[in-house]
């Protein structure tokens, strides 16, 4: 029997047969839900929220962590653009490239998170500090705590800081489940981006990040979701390398999985923004893999071995093809970025 990885590790198989084959995986992946009628995709749902109530904060956080961090900073520095945001950007019909889309994305977070100078301000899962970078200089009086739990991008960000002058962030190394706050009612605002996927007992997490909230404070959420079904990360096979390699322990949430996390915080605003702004981010950053080789190819040696370099390098090509295609999927309607803004209720 043909093993997919293996012809995959021998980087035989041209880009375009391989995207046939992950959108082929898509189909495959919305037939189950397709297949049910409108009260059995409810109840579906429903055991969905059932098991994330039952379920620790999260798991498996250091394999994932593990799999998109383990690479050096350098790996994401020519990956991704100029600030560093290794999550979806902003695409209108103006903007021309990746640093433009990520300025755009983080300006109109930072509008529908109502920030304000001289808040205080939370930051779950800060990456390599794109947003907190940002903040941080657009808000001078704003007073910035960022979670991760990455040496490595601590450092990163504590650099930057240096380097441009900002004196108004501090950056905590933390297991999220492990975080415990700064205090009650500290911050006026929470902001988290594509950090909730990781995640899974969403009750826990958002009764500790009212009790973080000024009682008037708010929680602004950017997650990746499908537009109405809600599933785990699960290598079901030895094919799935995705579920394996790049998502261990996460889920897909639903469009309005959220909504249904309510007794803490009350949803102010929802928005819907189109796959297709990621699929032109996840194929900006394919290109930049592809344009940097030379200089990558030895950094993924050096990180995974010389024996297995070669497939890992097809993997992260194939990780970046698959979120294109995932999000470009029926036009960007199927898969979608979904932005929250909540209200403290206590």
């Amino acid at each position: 029997m043909i093993n997919i990885d293996d012809l995959l590790a021998k980087n035989i198989i041209p880009d375009s047969l391989i995207r046939v084959g992950i959108r082929s995986r898509l189909k495959e992946t919305l037939k189950p839900f397709e297949k049910l009628d409108c009260e059995d995709r409810q109840a579906a749902l429903m055991r969905h929220i059932d098991e994330l109530r039952k379920s620790p904060l999260a798991i498996a956080t250091d394999e994932a962590n593990e799999q998109h961090y383990e690479l050096p900073t350098e790996f994401f520095r020519k990956v991704l653009g100029p600030h560093m945001k290794y999550s979806s950007g902003y695409w209108d019909a103006t903007t021309a490239d990746i640093e433009t889309s990520e300025a755009r994305m983080l300006g109109l977070t930072c509008k529908r998170a109502e920030l304000e100078n001289g808040h205080r301000i939370l930051e779950l899962g800060c990456g390599w500090g794109s947003l907190t970078l940002w903040m941080a200089k657009e808000y001078p009086d704003a007073q910035i705590t960022a979670i991760s739990n990455s040496k490595t991008q601590k450092k990163y960000i504590d650099s930057q800081a240096t380097e441009r002058g900002l004196t108004n962030i501090e950056v905590k190394t933390v297991n999220m489940i492990a975080y415990e706050g700064e205090g009650l009612n500290t911050f006026d605002r929470v902001v988290s981006v594509e950090m909730f996927e990781h995640m899974k007992n969403y009750d826990k997490l958002l009764s500790r990040i009212s009790q973080w909230l000024k009682p008037e404070g708010k929680l602004f959420v950017h997650i990746f979701t499908h537009r109405e079904y809600a599933y785990h990360y699960e290598a079901k096979d030895e094919s799935d390398w995705m579920a394996r390699y790049f998502f261990t322990g996460g889920q897909m949430p639903s469009d309005d999985l959220l909504l249904y996390f309510q007794d803490k915080l009350s949803i102010e605003n929802h928005w819907q923004v189109s796959g297709e702004h990621y699929q032109k981010t996840s194929e900006a950053w394919l290109t930049r893999m592809d344009e940097a080789s030379d200089v990558l190819k030895p950094l993924i040696a050096e990180t995974y071995g010389k024996a297995d370099a070669k497939q890992w390098w097809v993997w992260w090509r194939c990780f970046f093809m698959a979120c294109a295609e995932l999000w470009g999927f029926q036009g960007g309607r199927e898969w979608i970025v979904s932005h929250y803004r909540f209200t403290n209720s206590k």
